[in-house]
């Protein structure tokens, strides 16, 4: 019987850690394509994609002309766009677990003062971006749509595609959502040192010019939808130096001093 030498040994110690980290990330994946699956068949079940997709169009519905629908343009859109809207609701209602998932993985790994860090990053981003999407769907929609039917020739009959409203909705959601993470963006940057807070405040004017350009940007091309998202990410951008004051103040890293008295 042969003997292992050290270094064999030493690889079969590092090898056994990584195939388990492996097996639990295939663990967390599986548990959270299960929680996809269950909503989606919830969803599927009440209200059903149909009632999904009119209640995502109900904004635009309510200021078409009357008598004017939404139309399918494909043979299969009737059936695709709706799964697809019960696709992308599944995903976010079950959001939750999925980075819970994702947060039980790496929690083990970190120290105290980052999970200090990392978690309410992970929670707020998650809430942050839920906002933005309510925002947008409450009180943008409905603004932006009135605003381009006033301004619609009486000789056109408005028929949109619901492929193309899905597109352009996912679309709105996805910009308002990322732009409601503008506060977390300022603490990352203030918690890593790349600015500091002195230096953020003397950024406020440069941003409010930033702020209306990327709305310009990523919004249409109306008054409306870019005051919507420009104004909130300005404030947002203040609630963010307020916020990382605190932040920093509750997750540094403990001291060598600090260690040394609370050993003692």
């Amino acid at each position: 019987m042969t003997e292992s030498s050290p270094q064999e040994d030493e690889l079969a110690g590092t090898e056994q850690p990584f195939v388990q980290h492996l097996i639990e990330l295939r663990d967390r994946l599986v548990k959270a394509s299960i929680a996809i699956v269950v909503v989606a068949v919830a969803l599927a079940l009440y209200p059903g994609p149909g009632a999904l997709y009119d209640l995502l169009a109900a904004p635009l519905v309510s200021h078409l002309p009357k008598g004017s629908t939404l139309i399918a343009t494909s043979v299969i859109s009737p059936f695709m766009v709706p799964l697809k809207v019960l696709m992308v609701a599944a995903l976010l209602l079950a959001l939750p677990v999925v980075l819970y998932q994702l947060w039980a993985f790496v929690a083990p790994g970190l120290y105290s003062h980052e999970k200090k860090l990392v978690l309410p990053l992970v929670i707020s981003s998650t809430v942050l971006f839920f906002v933005g999407v309510a925002f947008c769907y409450f009180f943008v929609f409905g603004r932006v749509f009135a605003f381009i039917q006033r301004f619609a020739p009486k000789s056109i009959t408005a028929s949109p595609d619901i492929e193309a409203y899905l597109d352009f909705v996912l679309s709105m959601f996805l910009a308002f959502g990322m732009a409601f993470e503008v506060p977390v963006v300022v603490v990352v940057l203030a918690r890593m040192g790349v600015f500091s807070i002195q230096r953020l405040k003397d950024f406020r004017g440069y941003f409010v010019v930033l702020a209306f350009i990327i709305a310009a940007i990523i919004t249409p091309p109306d008054v409306v939808s870019q005051l919507a998202l420009a104004i909130p990410m300005c404030l947002l951008y203040e609630i963010g130096i307020w916020a990382a004051q605190l932040f920093i103040k509750h997750t540094q890293a403990p001291t060598k001093d600090a260690g040394a008295a609370s050993a003692s």
